[in-house]
């Protein structure tokens, strides 16, 4: 079973996958789809459309084909679908992804459900018995149901023909989802040349499917353990084919696009899982951080320079409103008050810290404060003075 492997591969990493049952690829889709779902990640065939907004979720790449096989009972080769009109045609039970595709093909054929053509809900080994019993007269078989040796047994029993599609490059047109495969003359039987014609198929893929939140670490560890499931060459893909980067139905996603383009990231690369975890989420926190801070060490010999400066400016505006009250006719006790404060200034100044290279301006200030002081110290001129002064010639 394809998620037992990939539960082993995880398991390897430290990572515990719970696999659930389902019904089939439209299943998985819905489940994904459902709100509070504990469903993360799943198998999805390419070409299926689930019953909600799909807009959350993304895809990590196609893993393989599911090549669609189409067996009939007919005295002469069919050349087209339209030709199982008002037969009975097996296309397998509601949910499955044989049956989704059964249903675009057949209703690009103009064979539609409850039409005078009998669509059965029969799969794999129940189909194949129905054929052989002559109970339905076409089956339509996909994955697991189509195993090599179910095809192998079918092309040698008379009267039942493996369906060429002769029109594969207008489906393929027609439907994105879709490639067309040629299957050679011999593949399932080389001894009697089985097919005794190469044989054109078409094979939607399977995509792994996931919410657009899955952790960068586990989508790579995901396509990892793809490459390691799918990768090996098989009857109808080269080996490294699959997982690509083929996008239908979602968008490939970006974590998903840079692993295609480089690999694991360095930290998952080199380190144990749960190291690299840990080392990512330190730099999913300290990065933006560091965007922030680097930038702004930039500004902080300018700060500081401010910050010295405006301790500076705070003592001359003191100094200068001392300064404004000397003015007019003092009493020496005024004069003594505002003496005080002045030797208050000085002292606040002597004790600013700050470097030597900021030093100038702190002794220009001092200088200033001195004037300051003897200004204060001289007695000011008498009115008499004054108005004296002022009547000699210049």
């Amino acid at each position: 079973m394809t998620a037992q492997k990939y539960q082993k591969i995880l398991a390897r990493n430290g990572i515990k996958l719970n696999i659930v049952a389902t019904e089939g690829s439209l299943d998985n889709l819905n489940r994904l789809l459902a709100a509070h779902t504990p469903v993360d990640i799943a198998l999805v065939q390419s070409g299926i459309s689930g019953t909600g907004d799909t807009g959350d979720l993304v895809s990590l790449g196609s893993v393989f084909y599911v090549p669609l096989t189409i067996f009939y009972r007919s005295p002469v080769p069919l050349q087209r679908l339209s030709q199982l009109r008002g037969q009975r045609i097996a296309i397998g039970p509601p949910g499955s992804g044989t049956r989704s595709l059964a249903l675009d093909l057949l209703k690009a054929n103009e064979i539609v459900p409850q039409g005078q053509t009998q669509l059965l809900d029969l799969e794999g080994e129940a189909a194949r018995t129905a054929l052989l019993g002559q109970q339905v007269d076409a089956i339509f078989l996909t994955g697991d149901s189509a195993a090599p040796e179910t095809i192998k047994e079918m092309l040698h029993t008379p009267g039942i023909r493996l369906f060429d599609f002769p029109q594969a490059d207008a489906y393929v047109r027609r439907f994105h989802y879709l490639s067309k495969l040629e299957l050679p003359p011999g593949a399932f039987d080389l001894g009697e040349n089985l097919p005794p014609t190469a044989i054109n198929m078409l094979a939607p893929t399977v995509e792994l499917v996931a919410h657009s939140s899955l952790h960068p670490a586990l989508s790579d560890l995901m396509i990892e353990a793809a490459t390691e499931v799918h990768g090996g060459a098989a009857l109808l893909q080269n080996a490294g084919q699959f997982p690509a980067p083929m996008a239908h139905e979602f968008p490939i996603s970006a974590d998903a696009t840079r692993y295609y383009k480089s690999g694991k990231s360095f930290a998952y690369r080199y380190l144990p899982f749960w190291v690299a975890s840990l080392f990512d989420r330190t730099v999913v926190v300290l990065l933006p951080t560091l965007l922030v801070v680097i930038p702004a060490l930039r500004y902080l010999p300018a700060l500081y320079s401010w910050r010295i400066k405006s301790r500076i400016d705070r003592r001359y505006r003191q100094l200068m409103a001392l300064e404004r009250s000397s003015l007019g006719d003092l009493s020496a006790q005024q004069r003594a008050v505002l003496m005080e404060r002045l030797a208050e200034i000085e002292k606040s100044v002597i004790a600013l810290r700050m470097p030597g290279s900021h030093a100038e301006p702190l002794y220009v200030l001092r200088e200033h404060i001195q004037f300051v002081r003897e200004n204060l110290a001289r007695p000011p001129p008498k009115l008499e003075e004054v108005q004296a002064s002022a009547d000699q010639p210049s």
